[in-house]
């Protein structure tokens, strides 16, 4: 029995020729080699390879491509190709019993590599090798742009079409037909004789069936963790179109949301625990810049202090979490991001990451915290409690000022947490290059929003007194310029500061009596350090000075160090304002100074091997949110590099 292209494989289609977008195989073909013509059509334009048609010329065929499960041979492929190619494989029974297998290869969104290394492609009769010029332009190529070749409009749910009219009302196509209004967003083109829904269309109004066929790696796994440890109470797999799986995951994350009533004036600020506008662009962000080529899923963890979205596929080319808030958008996926631009659920300047930023820091938490790996990144938006008194200071200035920039917020946030800052530091925050933060600082320091304190290199910038007091903080280690030295007043004991409401006890540490240094200028009188005593942790062992950690050891000698930095001599005969500057108050007392935390750190991560939160937290007798805070300073200072994810189950070891 013969076929020509007349006789029908199935209700719906015909079998076609061999051809550009068509490969005839025969039963016997090596999974090698099956993988090799779908990694050539992949290269190509894609298509359909048919395996099984030369048993259609037999009289009378034994066996036909119904032995080959579709399983095995997509397994075959997936592997072969080194995980980078997903086909969809059914069989088509043809009129006169016989089966044939189809198996349908989208167009790959860059070159791929066959089973023995070689770059080929189909060109309608052979595989010939790819030259690199010919392979730039596929390596462009938009996934989601692509039309599966038995995709139909089928595939597409009316009801989630419906959904997505409902998103796009204020979009020129709303009042369009259906097919007409997805036309017009580029989701249905003609291909074959016949409008088909391109890969897109599916993710946004796919049916399960769709889904599960052409995207399975569209799924979103959803996990509550009651604490933090690894384990999780609650898991939910969600293989849904995009605007349905927004509604669910908002439902399962507000189910165990909270949120904190503030009062500014008459007016009431509710501050969540999770921001459902922080929260919902992160997954939107997550969902649309998403690299769909591989098979992993989006992974969604909510712990009681942070939402962590695990996204397959690293940041696009460039964008790294030191420059993403200046880095000039890219797009993964241009076709999808451009209809959800076009459907008002992102936006299309690509200031996604800079509305997560500022509601973050309006709502007195510290901004998101990326974390990049070489096929992944991980987006953590952490909320161990909130600044009440930032909340409110921002909202006032807001009507002041009529308007605060994420510049401005960012080094407020930053000053009122850290208490001071260098230009470079504040430079690192804003993920500028130092000389381009001057005009920012000097029109906060005309605003009387901060201040510069110290001279020369110890030059640091602070909140000025008034911000200060309406944020309800200590004055930090260095003084305003145009404020003279306060003298020296003994430290209240730390048995009173323990019984007070509200504090916690905490170790004893004797700190050194500071004096001024001795430099010439009449009134400063010498320097006197005494010797740093420091009581071990209630669960060591107390011993020698031999004896104690690495870490107590560096403690004590990094105290030392800090106050010999932090107190340089006066140059003989300096001006007034400058010996002003110059002079520093008393630190708190009451436990390590910011260098000695980091002294530590350092220290443990060189004994240990490496360092997790919870070592420093009991070496120091910090929170979880200022161990931290140090291990990420650290880290941005490239002395540490972190391992893992989230503040329990990551590590940091030294950088060699």
């Amino acid at each position: 029995m013969t076929l020509d292209a007349a006789d029908a494989i199935s209700p719906l289609g015909v079998l076609p020729l061999a051809g550009p977008t068509c490969i005839h195989l025969p039963l016997n073909v090596s999974p090698q080699d099956l993988a090799r013509y779908a990694v050539g059509l992949a290269n190509a334009r894609g298509g359909t390879v048919l395996v099984g048609v030369d048993v259609l010329d037999l009289p009378a065929a034994e066996r036909d491509a119904g032995e080959l499960h579709p399983l095995m041979v997509t397994h075959a492929i997936f592997e072969l190709s080194g995980g980078r190619l997903t086909v969809n494989v059914q069989h088509h029974r043809l009129p006169g019993g016989a089966r044939v297998l189809a198996v349908f290869v989208p167009q790959a969104p860059y070159v791929l590599a066959a089973p023995d290394g070689s770059v080929i492609a189909w060109d309608g009769a052979h595989l010939v090798p790819v030259t690199p010029s010919e392979a730039e332009p596929v390596a462009d190529q938009d996934f989601t742009a692509v039309v599966p070749p038995d995709a139909s409009l089928a595939d597409l749910d009316p009801s989630e079409v419906a959904r997505l009219r409902a998103l796009g009302r204020r979009a020129s196509a709303s009042n369009l037909p259906d097919l007409d209004f997805l036309q017009e967003l580029g989701l249905l083109v003609p291909s074959g004789g016949a409008l088909r829904p391109t890969l897109a269309a599916i993710l946004l109004a796919g049916t399960p069936a769709a889904l599960r066929a052409h995207v399975p790696q569209s799924e979103v796994c959803f996990y509550h963790h009651q604490n933090s440890d690894v384990e999780f109470q609650f898991r939910e797999d969600l293989l849904r179109p995009i605007p349905a799986l927004l509604t669910r995951l908002a439902e399962l994350i507000q189910a165990r949301n909270r949120f904190t009533p503030v009062q500014v004036g008459l007016f009431r600020i509710e501050v969540w625990d999770q921001d459902e506008a922080v929260y919902r662009e992160a997954l939107l962000n997550a969902l649309t810049h998403r690299d769909y080529t591989l098979r992993d899923a989006v992974h969604v963890h909510h712990f009681p202090d942070r939402l962590e979205i695990m996204n397959p596929g690293g940041l696009p080319g460039g964008i790294t979490p030191g420059n993403i808030l200046r880095h000039q958008p890219k797009r993964r996926n241009p076709l999808l991001a451009e209809v959800l631009a076009r459907l008002g659920l992102v936006e299309r300047a690509g200031v996604g990451v800079d509305k997560m930023y500022s509601l973050m820091l309006r709502h007195g938490k510290e901004p998101p915290e990326f974390t990049t790996y070489p096929d992944s990144v991980t987006l953590a938006l952490h909320s161990p409690g909130f600044d009440a008194e930032f909340v409110r200071f921002v909202a006032r200035k807001q009507e002041e000022m009529q308007t605060l920039s994420l510049d401005v917020l960012i080094v407020l946030s930053l000053l009122a947490r850290e208490g001071e800052a260098t230009r470079a530091a504040l430079a690192r925050a804003l993920q500028l290059p130092e000389d381009r933060t001057p005009r920012l600082l000097r029109g906060m320091e005309d605003h009387a929003l901060i201040v510069k304190a110290g001279v020369g290199r110890g030059i640091a910038y602070i909140l000025t007194d008034e911000v200060r007091r309406a944020l309800g903080r200590e004055r930090p280690t260095h003084s305003a310029p145009q404020q003279t030295a306060a003298p020296q007043t003994p430290e209240p004991p730390l048995a009173v500061l323990a019984e007070s409401p509200g504090e916690r006890p905490r170790p004893e540490w004797t700190a050194p009596e500071r004096t001024r240094p001795e430099s010439g200028a009449p009134g400063l009188p010498e320097v006197g350090v005494q010797p740093v005593k420091v009581r071990p942790a209630a669960d060591r062992v107390e011993g020698t000075q031999t004896d104690q950690p690495a870490a107590t050891q560096a403690q004590a000698q990094a105290q030392g160090q800090a106050q010999a930095v932090e107190q340089p001599p006066v140059p003989a005969g300096p001006s007034r304002r400058k010996a002003r500057s110059a002079a520093r108050e008393p630190r708190d007392t009451s436990g390590p100074s910011a260098a000695e935390i980091r002294a530590i750190a350092l220290a443990l991560a060189r004994e240990r091997g490496r360092v997790r939160n919870v070592d420093l937290r009991e070496a120091c007798d910090l929170s979880t949110q200022q161990a931290w805070r140090t291990l990420r300073r650290l880290v941005q200072d490239d002395l540490l590099r972190k391992l893992g994810t989230g503040t329990r189950d990551a590590a940091y070891e030294l950088r060699h």
